[in-house]
């Protein structure tokens, strides 16, 4: 073992050599390990959704994106959650009882919700995939029997579904509209996508 003392400048030379090359060396590991993590397509395309309704009234309808689907919140009015007593002996399941879109049990319910008044379901037509447009208005309209109370209508094959997304007898969609796990956060937010307590 040599006693010669390491000369001072080629000590910061070491260090500083050494410094640098952990600095490199982390810098070239971050995108390595970031690229481990999912995409932010990835996380938009399985991540849940929390939406504010605060704002929603009665007969009004916002729609927003989950999985790259659209999925309506729907706030009803008396009138329309009365309506759904009258349409039972129409639908083809008035208990979303079906198997091919499972609705959740908080959903197996005449109104098929959580909160009476408000319906999430996923826009999205069971038998094509086409998107059923609002025809919420009761009365005899165009593509509609003249005891209409109100609901969706798809138009490519004339599938209906009444303001809970149950679809009617002898249509061409064989099944209610999906609804998508879901809970509440507060009064006016939920979250779409999740339906546990983390």
């Amino acid at each position: 073992m040599s006693d010669t003392p390491i000369d001072s400048s080629k000590r910061t030379w070491i260090i500083t050599s050494a410094c640098a090359g952990a600095v490199g060396g982390v810098a070239a590991a971050v995108p390595f390990v970031s690229s481990f993590q999912p995409s932010e397509r990835a996380k938009a395309a399985g991540a849940a959704v929390e939406v504010d309704i605060s704002a929603l009234k009665p007969g009004e309808k916002i729609t927003v994106e989950w999985r790259g689907k659209p999925v309506w919140i729907f706030k009803r009015t008396p009138e329309q959650l009365e309506s759904l007593a009258q349409t039972e002996s129409q639908l083809a399941d008035p208990k979303s009882d079906r198997k091919a879109y499972p609705t959740p049990d908080y959903a197996k319910n005449q109104h098929r919700s959580i909160k009476p008044e408000v319906f999430v379901g996923v826009g999205i037509c069971t038998h094509l995939g086409c998107s059923p447009g609002d025809r919420l208005q009761a009365g005899p309209q165009p593509s509609l029997p003249d005891d209409w109370h109100g609901g969706f209508l798809c138009a490519c094959h004339g599938s209906t579904f009444d303001v809970a997304g149950r679809v009617f007898k002898n249509k061409p969609a064989p099944d209610n509209l999906e609804v998508p796990p879901h809970m509440y956060l507060s009064d006016t937010r939920l979250i779409i996508g999740e339906d546990k307590k983390a």
